[in-house]
């Protein structure tokens, strides 16, 4: 009998560990971020699923991604005033937990233009090597999952919308960041894209899952 009470506490201990989700690229706990992600509802929707499409879904983000751009707002080098105000207080494990437990959530997809495939596809899937334009699919993979452990963003499912707003950013400058190189990187593809480019990869983008 006392062995099955011992089995039985390892179970329950098991269940309770295996439930903590623990980032390995940032050390947060999902489980501690939940309990952090409230205040963060009132924009990024429950769970992370922004239904306004200005503000981005972080369902399913990296936290590697997530933890750096938190690090970068509240520190300011990433200008953005509610977000900016919003980091201020929030602690370096704060944001491991917040980044692990939006990374946990399950990503919700969004829908394209069909109008947008003929020129977003090319793009996003060869690039144009004749301008200097890398293919998204190169870092951000064929259905945009990105990749974790090189803090390459998930980008498929994202509002369109948002996504237009922040390669608009990236060709102007105004997404770049003195300690991001990846920001620079985009912001060198993005300074190559037309206002109808950036509109057919900013909806097709929203089409992939």
């Amino acid at each position: 009998m006392k062995h099955r009470f011992i089995v039985a506490g390892l179970l329950a201990w098991g269940i309770a560990v295996a439930g903590d989700a623990t980032d390995p690229f940032t050390g947060g706990s999902a489980t501690a971020g939940a309990g952090k992600a409230a205040v963060c509802a009132a924009c990024h929707g429950p769970a992370g699923d922004s239904r306004n499409p200005e503000w981005p879904k972080l369902a399913g983000q990296h936290a590697s991604y997530l933890y750096g751009s938190l690090k970068r707002l509240k520190s300011g080098e990433r200008k953005n005033p509610v977000m900016n105000a919003q980091a201020t207080s929030l602690s370096d494990q704060d944001m491991k937990d917040l980044a692990a437990y939006f990374a946990a959530q399950p990503a919700v997809p969004g829908v394209a233009n069909p109008d947008a495939v003929a020129v977003a596809e090319p793009l996003y899937r060869n690039g144009d090597a004749a301008r200097g334009v890398p293919a998204c699919a190169a870092c951000h993979g064929p259905q945009g999952h990105g990749n974790a452990a090189a803090a390459y963003p998930r980008i498929g499912g994202q509002h369109a919308p948002y996504t237009a707003k922040i390669l608009r950013d990236y060709r102007s400058g105004a997404g770049v960041s003195s300690s991001n190189a990846n920001a620079a990187m985009m912001a060198a593809v993005a300074a190559k894209l037309s206002e109808a480019e950036i509109a057919a990869l900013s909806s097709y983008i929203s089409g992939l899952q």
